[in-house]
């Protein structure tokens, strides 16, 4: 994640919004998830803002409207393509996946995609789930929009939170290294004059 972090650094604040953006808007458009969650693209997104790459505030704007994008086509695909879309190759290779995104759905209803949200296991799952089983889109839309704005903005938090310590870290090792390199430059010195100091009494 580091270099990844660093990577992202160098690049303009329009690109590194489109980056986390895309990659939120994927999870739960076009199953992403299952590569990387979207929470670790928001993470790394906060850790940019705490950087001064991109603004906090207009970053976790720009990841709830795309979590809820991103849900809202998955809702839409799961709606109009339904049993064939959970019988494509991908889902079928994660059926174990498919069948407890499913149970959730069914013990939660709508509360379900509040909670999917929140757990990588089902957020690329239940908006299509939600879609194949008719949910009314409204009640989606809701609970949908909640979810997203919470874990927009915690996962945005999360990752500002991280920046902080991780510069603070940074400083203190930083200052480690260098004393303990100081102190080994002078043992190394003091080793060399006790030996260049015996060699010439004898």
């Amino acid at each position: 994640m580091h270099a990844l972090v660093d990577w992202l650094t160098g690049l303009s604040g329009p690109v590194v919004y489109l980056v986390v953006v895309g990659l939120v808007f994927a999870e739960d458009a076009l199953f992403f998830g299952f590569v990387l969650p979207g929470e670790t693209a928001v993470i790394i997104g906060g850790v940019l803002a705490r950087r001064g790459t991109v603004d906090p505030v207009w970053l976790t704007l720009a990841v709830v409207v795309a979590a809820v994008a991103g849900d809202s086509v998955g809702y839409e695909m799961g709606r109009r393509l339904g049993p064939p879309l959970l019988d494509s190759r991908p889902l079928r290779r994660r059926a174990d996946r498919v069948g407890k995104a499913s149970a959730l759905l069914r013990r939660r209803g709508p509360a379900a995609v509040f909670v999917g949200r929140f757990v990588a296991l089902f957020r690329s799952l239940v908006p299509a789930l939600a879609g194949a089983a008719r949910m009314p889109y409204r009640r989606f839309l809701l609970y949908n929009a909640l979810g997203a704005l919470v874990w927009g903005v915690g996962n945005a938090l999360v990752g500002y939170a991280a920046g902080a310590a991780y510069e603070r870290v940074e400083g203190v090792v930083g200052r480690t290294v260098a004393l303990v390199s100081a102190v080994l430059v002078v043992a190394a010195l003091v080793v060399w004059w006790v030996r260049r100091h015996r060699r010439s009494r004898t």
